[in-house]
């Protein structure tokens, strides 16, 4: 393989990085408003949340961006593949990081809400001062974890022909005919992005474990 299929390799490499960075943050941002509607007790949010998590979770992300893509497109609304893949992913985010940090609010002290409010703090004051940054600290290894996840995901982005690392590789493999060695350095490329992260994550688990002893 010559410097050619390699830099478009890498060129691939670079948009699987863009859509995990766009799927993640916005992911997590929509994932933040999952989240605390599902701990908001007020109980038809929780019940629209709850079924809008069971839907991307209960479903594969490849149909997901299928229907985002194909589906949409029914109804008159042509989406821009990195489009519909960037929207794909931050629905399937979305839903994931909500219910990590659901689980991480919830397993924040009730005596913690319960000295807020003794304190007559309101809920933004209570839950942007009090309980969102324990329940960041709890939620970072599984956080850390679905974004490993959601870095491969994106290799399905090839069903609607968008052009990243695993279709990338696909390509300059049917005009070389050297598969092993192409996937080989693909493959070598997705464990350089994931197994940093996989490591801080079950660093980070490791301490949070024992300062909890």
């Amino acid at each position: 393989m010559g410097s050619e299929e390699f830099i478009f390799l890498l060129i691939g490499l670079k948009w699987t990085v863009l859509l995990s960075v766009v799927g993640f943050i916005c992911g997590g941002i929509a994932g933040l408003g999952v989240a605390l509607a599902r701990s908001s007790d007020i109980p038809i949010l929780e019940r629209i949340m709850a079924g809008y998590i069971a839907v991307f979770q209960g479903t594969p992300l490849l149909m997901q961006l299928f229907v985002v893509y194909y589906g949409l497109a029914l109804i008159g609304l042509k989406l821009d593949a990195w489009v519909a893949v960037a929207v794909g992913l931050t629905l399937h985010a979305s839903a994931y990081l909500g219910e990590i940090w659901r689980g991480s609010i919830d397993a924040v002290p009730r005596g913690q809400t319960e000295a807020a409010r003794a304190l007559s703090l309101k809920y933004v004051s209570r839950m942007k001062d009090v309980i969102l940054p324990q329940a960041l600290r709890i939620s970072l290894p599984a956080t850390i974890g679905f974004l490993v996840q959601l870095i491969k995901g994106t290799s399905l982005a090839s069903i609607v022909g968008f052009t990243e690392l695993t279709r990338a590789g696909n390509i300059i493999s049917n005009q070389i005919f050297q598969p092993l060695t192409v996937f080989g350095i693909v493959g070598a490329l997705y464990f350089l992005m994931c197994c940093p992260l996989t490591i801080i994550g079950a660093r980070l688990e490791r301490r949070f474990a024992a300062s909890a002893r």
